[in-house]
């Protein structure tokens, strides 16, 4: 027998099994897609180990998967050539209930389990559905979050072909329901999550941009004729870990009976992929890489976001994250919600040419400078105000001081 083991290294502090691909008795292949799992972050696939016939479901639907727990274990090859091939389920309908005892506790007259895993009972009651009408497909007609997810899908289906009425007292409001991806629902329950636990803080410094632009535009044929895009978040992440230097807490992670400080600097950088959401890449090591460096590791990993390539490991390990908030046109943002379990994350608003005062000589003079407002979003359980302004400080000193060379 091989067992079928969670993934010791996943994004997200806790995953639960989502779905079984194959039943009991079914003939899997090597790195076939043999279960999926969920984290607070992502979804994931687990490939089947070896070839063979799955004999054991050890974590059913909605159990909790620790790292390195077995979920299922195949029976060897030899042994798979011998077992009675098992048709393939169906995906939708009523599950058999042939084996399944008709009295007990936890169960329904017809011999249902009617017991719901918590992220089932939350789907259920965020859309209003009532679990008798939804056909278990798990394990003693168990109801699990696919079965949840496809009647959502139904209900959709009903009311989408012609705008549905709803009465209100201030007239007839016409809706329709579009129902929620796993990716929408994780980010959710992770933001939700981030602000019930971090008390969240916020600083506001604004940074002249006028020697990144210098650089940059001195800068940038050399770097395409290397392969490497050259970009204003390139910079941002550089500075981002020079200021750690003089803050290293802000690169941590809060525990209850200790604070985690992190020696390597994984900095991640929220990337919109339209309607669907978004996505957090990290760029790793920062504190060991050069502008061209920092660059390279950028470019590619927003051309794997926006095609859709990522993996799990290039959104994994972040420890601190930069929100680039102002591409879309925002000039401030407050709070912006820390990517927990990280301690801080870093708010960046739209570049605009605004009329400064700078001093030339000892006499002050009105200039017109490309500016953005930059913040550092803290949580207040790991570092205090003077700690956040020392980053913030050494932040814009960097961009602003940035050699010509």
């Amino acid at each position: 027998m091989i067992d079928v083991l969670v993934p010791v290294e996943q994004e997200g502090t806790k995953a639960v099994v989502r779905n079984w691909l194959k039943r009991i008795g079914q003939r899997v292949e090597e790195n076939e897609p043999l279960v999926e799992l969920e984290t607070d972050k992502v979804a994931m696939e687990v490939p089947a180990p070896a070839s063979g016939v799955l004999r054991e479901i050890v974590l059913d639907t909605d159990a909790d998967a620790v790292p390195g727990a077995v979920l299922g274990r195949i029976a060897t090859e030899a042994e798979a050539e011998a077992a009675p091939s098992v048709p393939e389920p169906p995906l939708v309908g009523k599950p058999d209930r042939r084996e399944r005892p008709s009295t007990g506790s936890g169960r329904t007259g017809e011999g249902r389990e009617n017991r719901l895993s918590p992220s089932v009972k939350r789907a259920v009651l965020q859309h209003d559905l009532n679990p008798e009408h939804i056909s278990g497909t798990g394990r003693n007609g168990r109801i699990t979050r696919d079965d949840v997810d496809r009647a959502i899908e139904a209900a959709t289906r009903v009311s989408k072909p012609v705008e549905g009425i709803i009465p209100a007292s201030t007239g007839d409001i016409r809706s329709h329901f579009i129902p929620h991806d796993r990716m929408r629902l994780a980010i959710a329950e992770n933001m939700h999550r981030s602000v019930t636990d971090a008390p969240h803080v916020t600083a506001v410094f604004e940074a002249d941009f006028s020697a990144i632009m210098a650089h940059r535009e001195a800068h940038k044929a050399a770097y395409a004729k290397k392969g490497v895009k050259l970009t204003y978040t390139a910079y941002l992440v550089a500075a981002a870990a020079e200021a750690m230097k003089v803050a290293p807490a802000i690169n941590s992670r809060w525990h209850a009976d200790r604070l985690e400080l992190y020696d390597d600097i994984n900095i991640g950088v929220g990337t919109a992929l339209g309607t669907k959401g978004l996505i957090v890449p990290v760029v790793r090591k920062v504190q060991q890489l050069n502008l061209k460096g920092i660059a390279a590791q950028l470019d590619e990993l927003v051309e794997k976001a926006r095609g859709e390539k990522l993996t799990s490991a290039d959104i994994r390990g972040g420890t601190f994250t930069i929100s680039n908030h102002g591409v879309s046109g925002s000039l401030f943002a407050a709070p912006i919600i820390i990517n927990q379990p990280q301690s801080a994350i870093l708010g960046v608003g739209k570049l605009e040419k605004r009329v400064v005062v700078r001093e030339v000589g000892g006499v002050d003079t009105i200039q017109i400078r490309p500016m953005a407002y930059v913040s550092l979003t803290i949580d207040h359980r790991v570092v205090d105000g003077h700690q956040t302004n020392g980053w913030l400080t050494r932040f814009v000193e960097v961009l602003e001081n940035w050699p010509a060379d």
